[in-house]
């Protein structure tokens, strides 16, 4: 911090030892060397030193004024101190030097010290008190001697105009201000003198000055950050609040919670509602998410503020004139964002559908036989139709799936039974966000005999309901009503229903799912289904409903056996996403789950933990997951194990592997948040890569894709690449997988490059291709529009819905990827969904048509703290709206004739006419 920083400056400045001793800036040569001792050679004398002229006499004149503070006769006091206190203040020095003044006074400090202890109360005492403050600066290479506080404190009555002493002064005041501050809280003494110097003072000054900063510090070392909104003005305020809302990773909770509320409440004042609703979403606080909705009658600010919350996937209801609002309910359920989508991809001209083919580029593989020898055909074309899915998402047409032939001529019936159910689901991949076109395309799948083909319908609809909300809200009239409906059916809609409301806070699903968590007649991959998709609707609510239906079923004795079922995962997956950034509040399930005897309440502990701290870059909880990664397991079952093994069968993992596994997923979870978290976790993924069991390592991989989702790092992917050639077919296929998703929606050449290089390496493995082929199409999903990324508002924000849809992903490859993804669950890879977004920038006028103003577009810069008004973009090209942003960028229009409504340009931007802008 800066402060440490002035510390040693000053110590610096202040030590006054021989080595200080120079010809040109010594203080008093022969005084100093008396004091160290040295000798001057042989002879046995004191080094004397050689001043000029010029600081003899100042020198001089310093010694006579300090003799009259020793005297007797008081009438000299006065203009002796203010003579002393000229000279210091006018004196002029380098950087590097001590003022001469200090220099020359300080082995006199001792003395005057003496002298303010024998003098009488009144005007002359506190101004030396005051001269004794400036003074003791000298003296800060000693730790416990706090001289410049104790003297400030000493002086009250001068301590309206201390800023005329410098900044250098006000900081090392600052320094000893927090040192004392702690000390008397140990000691449990009274700190208000200290606490009315700062209000009264030292924060005034600081932000006069521009040291936003040091006023921030200074506050948060007293624990009273609440106090600076009293301070702040329209000049100070936005440099205060950037500087506090980028500490906040750094900062334990609930300071966290207390630095982000400030910043909030100081926006609100200054009208700056679009920051605050930032802040607010940050906090997941409803309360004040409505507040500042409706704290302005602005209407193009609101549908500003709508189109926040859309991109946040926070559902409000709205009263009064705005359930009116036709276009205000358009911008907060996501209505329009097919239409905006599309227009970017006019613009780019990626219209066209592509086929898997153009993604794979077999004649590039290296291998004659690539893409011949494929044993499994229908496995073959169902990875093409993942593929597809994701390449041709949103845009609405495609070349295998809603075609001219209608279903008879789909790409359907090239897979088997259950790859039908994801190829139909496709179809609601292609027609993303596009609720109203989509209705009759895939309303056509559902008259097909086939159970598969309906349930993968039902899968499509949730799809691509994802995100946005109609009024009819039709996905709740077709996929609400369960009876009757065969088991893949059924599963479809449950997962459909957790996709299209992920985020909502939809009471209705209550109704619906919760019986299904409870019922102990039915398998447990139902029962954890509906429980994944009730922790989809209420992610972060912390729904009491929910989790005591959970944990009901975790007791239950009737379960007991059922509980080892590996889907009994996202039974406690759902859970830990109800608590999702809660941070301190999930420690109430923490200890519930402590007193459940059962082999799945650690993992759900540790998964519950992850999610609450999720993104917050928390240093301890880091640490605690890292412990719990460094523990040796050792086979407690091994007689049993022989057993299975002779059977042939393939054990499952126990808990306390899996609570390995979660722990290194959970390590990047956490350090999502924060760049240097991040370089210090990736450094963890290579010693747990080399010294980790194989439940670990089989982990590291997935968990390096998830910490830089769609922003391919050359120091991960290339990592990545030699983890996909790993000895255990495991690590590999996670490996790969891992790739698709730090690619995710780049079109990275290289990363396209490396995937083509594995089709040809495992081309005769089917679960190893299966997932190259997955990964190509999510680098290209989009076709190269589209972001995986749960961060948004300048990478300030975390979507709490996006990166549940991560997190699941994970979880189902984990520790056996043939479980679920390679299994016959490989529709898990839908939950991907909820995190993709367009990386776009759309300007729009305040009636919301479409608006073409010229934009940089550049590498966003940190401009924390720096003074002035430093660019806050480099390397920039000027483009013309819509634009595509890529990981790191960031937007600002070219000149002043429009006004942003939004502080960060992205996503959708409502533009307003500039009523001062001449035209040159």
């Amino acid at each position: 911090m800066a402060k440490e920083d002035d510390k040693s400056r000053v110590q610096d400045k202040g030590k006054g030892k021989a080595d200080d001793a120079k010809p040109e800036n010594g203080i008093n040569g022969a005084n100093d060397a008396t004091k160290d001792g040295k000798k001057d050679g042989d002879t046995g004398l004191p080094a004397t030193e050689e001043l000029s002229e010029e600081d003899q006499k100042l020198k001089d004149e310093l010694d006579m004024l300090v003799e009259r503070l020793t005297e007797s006769d008081k009438s000299l006091y006065k203009p002796a101190l203010e003579a002393i206190k000229t000279s210091i203040k006018t004196s002029t020095s380098s950087m590097t030097a001590v003022p001469k003044p200090l220099k020359f006074l300080r082995p006199h400090y001792e003395k005057l010290g003496e002298a303010y202890e024998s003098w009488p109360a009144g005007e002359e005492k506190d101004s030396l008190a005051d001269t004794l403050s400036v003074l003791g600066m000298t003296y800060s290479d000693d730790e416990d001697r706090r001289d410049t506080l104790k003297y400030r404190l000493l002086a009250p009555s001068n301590s309206d105009d201390i800023g005329s002493w410098g900044h250098e002064y006000m900081r090392h005041l600052a320094l000893e201000i927090g040192q004392e501050y702690q000390q008397r809280l140990d000691d449990d003494k009274d700190v208000h003198d200290i606490r009315n110097l700062v209000m009264g003072s030292i924060v005034p000054f600081f932000l006069s000055h521009n040291a936003e900063a040091d006023a921030v510090d200074i506050l948060s070392e007293l624990e009273g950050i609440e106090q600076i909104q009293k301070h702040v003005d329209e000049n100070t305020y936005a440099r205060v609040c950037l500087y506090m809302v980028s500490m906040v990773p750094l900062l334990t909770y609930p300071d966290n919670d207390r630095f982000l509320r400030t910043a909030h409440d100081i926006y609100v004042r200054f009208n700056q509602l679009t920051q605050a609703m930032s802040l607010a979403v940050r906090l997941n606080d409803m309360e004040l998410i409505k507040s500042d909705f409706a704290a302005t009658s602005d209407k193009a600010l609101k549908r500003q503020l709508a189109f926040i919350l859309g991109r946040a996937r926070i559902c409000i209801d709205f009263e009064g004139e705005d359930a009116d609002d036709v276009e205000l309910q358009e911008c907060l359920n996501n209505t329009k964002l097919p239409e905006h989508f599309k227009s970017l991809a006019k613009e780019l001209n990626v219209l066209d559908p592509k086929i898997p083919e153009d993604i794979y580029k077999s004649h590039l593989e290296s291998s004659r036989t690539a893409g011949l020898t494929n044993t499994d055909s229908a496995r073959h074309n169902l990875a093409s139709a993942f593929v597809n899915a994701f390449v041709n998402a949103g845009f609405g047409e495609d070349k295998l799936m809603l075609v001219e032939g209608g279903v008879k001529q789909s790409w359907i019936w090239k897979v088997k039974e259950e790859g039908m159910i994801s190829t139909a689901a496709s179809a609601g991949m292609i027609m993303l966000w596009d609720v109203e076109m989509g209705l009759d395309k895939i309303d056509a799948y559902t008259y097909v005999p086939e159970e598969q083909i309906k349930a993968g319908a039902a899968l499509a609809m949730g799809i691509m309901n994802s995100g946005v909300r109609l009024d009819s809200d039709p996905t709740m009239a077709l996929l609400g009503d369960l009876e009757g409906k065969s088991q893949p059916h059924k599963l479809a809609c449950i997962m459909g229903l957790g996709l299209a409301y992920a985020g909502s806070n939809k009471e209705d699903l209550l109704e619906i799912l919760l019986p299904l968590v409870t019922d102990t007649s039915l398998d447990m991959e139902t029962s954890a289904m509906a429980a994944l998709s009730l922790g989809f609707a209420f992610v972060g609510s912390a729904q009491s409903d929910v989790s005591e239906a959970i944990i009901q079923t975790f007791l239950d004795e009737d379960r007991s056996t059922q509980l080892k079922d590996k889907w009994t995962r996202f039974m406690t997956l759902a859970l830990a996403l109800l608590y999702f950034g809660q941070q301190e509040e999930v420690d109430v399930v923490l200890e519930t789950l402590k007193a459940i005897e059962h082999p799945m309440s650690k993992p759900a502990s540790v998964l519950a933990e992850i999610c609450a701290w999720t993104g917050t870059g928390a240093v301890l909880k880091l640490q605690q997951l890292l412990h719990i990664c460094n523990d040796h397991i050792e086979d407690k079952d091994e007689e049993e194990e022989g057993d299975k093994k002779e059977d042939g069968e393939k054990r499952d993992v126990s808990g306390d592997q899996l609570v390995q596994a979660y722990a290194v997923i959970g390590l990047s979870l956490v350090a999502l948040g924060e760049d240097v978290g991040q370089e210090m976790v990736l450094r963890q993924f290579g010693h747990l890569m080399h010294y980790g069991e194989a439940n670990i390592r089989k982990a590291v991989p997935l968990a390096m894709g998830l910490i830089s989702p769609s922003n391919p790092q050359m120091k991960v992917y290339d990592t990545l690449s030699r983890y996909s050639h790993d000895n255990d077919i495991d690590v590999a296929i996670n490996a790969i997988f891992a790739m698709g998703i730090l690619g995710a929606g780049t079109n990275n050449a290289r990363l396209a490059q490396l995937l083509r290089q594995l089709a040809s390496y495992y081309h005769r493995d089917a679960n190893a291709l299966f997932m190259v082929r997955i990964a190509q199409g999510l680098l290209h999903m989009g076709k190269g529009t589209l972001s995986i990324s749960p961060f948004h508002s300048d990478r300030s924000v975390l979507s709490r819905v996006g990166a549940a849809g991560l997190l699941t992903v994970a979880v189902s490859l984990i520790d056996n990827p043939k479980a679920f993804i390679l299994g016959d669950n490989h529709y898990m890879l839908y939950w991907l969904v909820t995190a993709m977004n367009p990386r776009f920038l759309v300007t729009l006028d305040e009636d919301l048509k479409p608006l073409q103003v010229n934009v940089r577009v550049g590498q966003a810069v940190d401009v924390v703290g720096q003074a002035g008004r430093p660019k806050t973009i480099t390397g920039w090209q000027t483009q013309s709206t819509p634009v595509l942003l890529g990981h790191g960028e960031r937007a600002e229009l070219e000149d002043e004739e429009w006004i942003c409504l939004t502080n960060v340009m992205e996503g959708i931007c409502i533009l307003k006419k500039n009523p001062d802008w001449q035209s040159p």
